[in-house]
């Protein structure tokens, strides 16, 4: 058994984004709600997508516009903080993202025992916030130092807020990386969170890694997951879950449920 199959089982997993608060030092942080107003956010979000039937869930510091490559040491503290108070409430497989900084997530991830990791690993980019160049050799190091050897590794492959440097067509970016990196999986992203990926860069990704699980990353909403889940090994979501489908506001225990119930019909009830 692979590590995704370990992790997700073999059914095409759901993932559900439990998008905290601005965390303290972010310049949209609500010093007054403090962090029991994080937990308590986090909290309501997490209950709704375990009584929905996510599969799995994904902790991501969304909130802390703008973005650093590497982010400050309170914020992978302060998440792991928010993820140790829930941790007992947690019923699924759950993993982490701190945006963008592939060593802080492995970092939470060895500190909380989340069982996967999302980030962009591979690649050179012009982003929103510079050159942009991570180091998934470093990465993986880091993750067998810390002892997590079974931590899944979620590639994103297409960057959001940013645009490749690397001209290969997209298909030709995430063979590669398969080949030198070795993730358990292959993200297809929109350009930013909440805009979806295209059917055609999903259908080409995969036609080209048949072995690989290749996941939709951003943008899946209601009348699209049907068709999205027809050709991805799974997918990632985020702002459809939402009040008013809006990537900030709470989820909406609604929208969640109904959200699943038209991804378990996608996979023949399961």
């Amino acid at each position: 058994m692979n590590k995704f199959e370990a992790v997700f089982g073999q059914t095409k997993p759901v993932i559900g984004m439990v998008h905290l608060g601005a965390l303290p030092g972010s310049p949209l942080h609500d010093a007054d709600a403090g962090l029991g107003g994080l937990v308590n956010a986090a909290r309501a979000d997490l209950v709704a997508l375990q009584k929905a039937g996510f599969d799995a869930v994904m902790f991501g510091n969304e909130n802390d516009r703008p973005y650093e490559f590497a982010v400050d040491t309170a914020s992978t503290a302060t998440m792991a903080y928010v993820i140790g108070q829930l941790r007992s409430e947690i019923t699924v497989s759950f993993g982490v993202n701190v945006l963008w900084d592939p060593m802080s997530s492995i970092a939470l991830a060895a500190a909380t025992g989340a069982a996967f990791v999302r980030e962009i690993f591979t690649g050179t980019y012009a982003s929103d916030m510079g050159p942009w160049t991570p180091d998934a050799g470093k990465a993986m190091r880091y993750r067998d130092r810390l002892g997590r050897q079974d931590l899944a590794m979620l590639y994103n492959v297409s960057a959001e807020f940013a645009d490749s440097l690397d001209r290969r067509p997209l298909p030709d970016r995430a063979r590669s990386a398969v080949f030198s990196s070795i993730p358990d999986a292959v993200l297809v992203s929109g350009q930013i969170t909440g805009e979806a990926a295209k059917l055609a860069d999903l259908e080409a990704v995969k036609k080209v890694l048949p072995d690989t699980p290749v996941m939709a990353n951003t943008g899946v909403k209601h009348d699209t997951v049907g068709d999205i889940l027809k050709i991805a090994d799974g997918c990632i979501v985020g702002s459809a879950l939402k009040v008013d489908g809006d990537t900030w506001n709470a989820i909406d225990p609604d929208r969640a449920m109904d959200f699943m119930d038209k991804a378990r019909a996608a996979r023949g009830g399961k």
